[in-house]
């Protein structure tokens, strides 16, 4: 009796070890092998460069605006610190504070629901100062849209703007004491046909003394992406030039702004949504389809570029060589380029931050 006990045992002993056997090897088949790491908990990340390589990268969680950074590698960043508690700041939903990188160090901004954006920064010494209010006429970014850009001493920051005749309108203006200070704010576009898209996030890329906003106007019921430029640091605008051939015809906002880049040579790229496509376009050119998505953006890397959006509910990322790569699951991915062979691409899922360094 005892022997036949020790036989079953001895069979179920190597049973489970061979079912564990076989469980570990079609896992070690099977699971792909995870490129993506989470820096932090938080929603709508964004991130900044400086002249020393280092990345910045700010966030929201709550009424709380939160910041950490990298020297260099972007494999870690410091643990995050607080550089204000807000409340009502928006977070969420192409809402979120934003952040460049100056000579003097580094700015943030930051949206409330009442429509006032702050600034904040960080100057060499090391702690984080609250700057002057970027608008200034009280509560005229209700929809929370905004979009900050540096490069050398200047930042400029552009919002959806709702003075006058409560009819949005692009807004800007500019720092150049690294965020303490901001200028009379100055009216960039207002549409000839009732308002700018009401719900889509407006873009802005510094380089030099020019300076490049994208948003997203409303003609003649089309959503359609303008790109307009100021060649004298944001102090005066030329006129606004509609991206691509089509059009997209919608009674409706599409709460997707798409994203502009300023290469080496100085030329603006720009990428964007229209109706279920994404599109890589520079001004006066055709358009050109990349993929099917949403929450589209873009960095450049030695005149080449690299695009960045959702898809299926996933971050996907095509290369300098144009191939496609999916993370994971995830919304509101940023780019930027770490050299001339590395990218850092950054998104928000389930309220946590996470990125990836990809080679290009």
């Amino acid at each position: 009796m005892e022997t036949f006990r020790q036989n079953i045992i001895m069979k179920n002993n190597i049973a489970f070890l061979l079912f564990f056997y076989i469980l570990s090897s079609c896992s070690q088949k099977h699971t792909p092998v995870k490129d993506d790491y989470i820096i932090a908990n938080g929603q709508m990340p964004n991130i900044a460069k400086d002249k020393n390589n280092n990345i910045y990268l700010v966030y929201g969680s709550g009424d709380s605006i939160l910041y950490c950074y990298s020297s260099g590698n972007a494999k870690t960043f410091s643990k995050p610190s607080l550089i204000s508690v807000l409340p009502h700041v928006y977070a969420f939903a192409m809402r979120g504070p934003q952040i460049g990188a100056v000579e003097k160090g580094v700015v943030v901004t930051a949206c409330t629901t009442s429509g006032d954006i702050y600034s904040f920064y960080k100057n060499t010494n090391g702690g984080w100062m609250q700057g002057e209010k970027v608008n200034d006429a009280d509560t005229v970014c209700k929809e929370g849209l905004m979009a900050l850009s540096a490069d050398g001493s200047n930042a400029f920051a552009v919002w959806l703007d709702l003075r006058g005749n409560q009819r949005n309108k692009i807004y800007g203006a500019k720092s150049i004491d690294g965020g303490e200070t901001w200028s009379k704010n100055i009216l960039i576009y207002a549409s000839t046909d009732s308002s700018v898209c009401e719900c889509c996030k407006p873009s802005v890329a510094v380089k030099g003394n020019n300076v490049y906003v994208m948003f997203r106007n409303w003609l003649n019921g089309n959503r359609d992406l303008y790109l307009i430029q100021s060649a004298d640091s944001g102090n005066n605008f030329g006129q606004a030039q509609k991206l691509g051939m089509g059009s997209w015809q919608l009674n409706g906002c599409p709460m997707d702004g798409g994203g502009v880049a300023v290469n080496e040579k100085g030329e603006a790229q720009t990428v964007w949504r229209r109706e279920a496509n994404v599109f890589a376009s520079v001004p006066g050119m055709p358009e050109k389809e990349i993929g099917e998505g949403k929450s589209c953006t873009i960095e450049t890397v030695s005149n080449k570029n690299v695009y960045a959006w959702t898809e299926a509910g996933s971050v996907v990322v095509i290369n300098t060589q144009g191939q496609k790569k999916t993370l994971s699951e995830g919304s509101q991915p940023v780019l930027k380029a770490l050299d001339n062979k590395h990218i850092l691409c950054v998104w928000e899922h389930d309220k946590q931050i996470h990125a990836a360094i990809l080679e290009l």
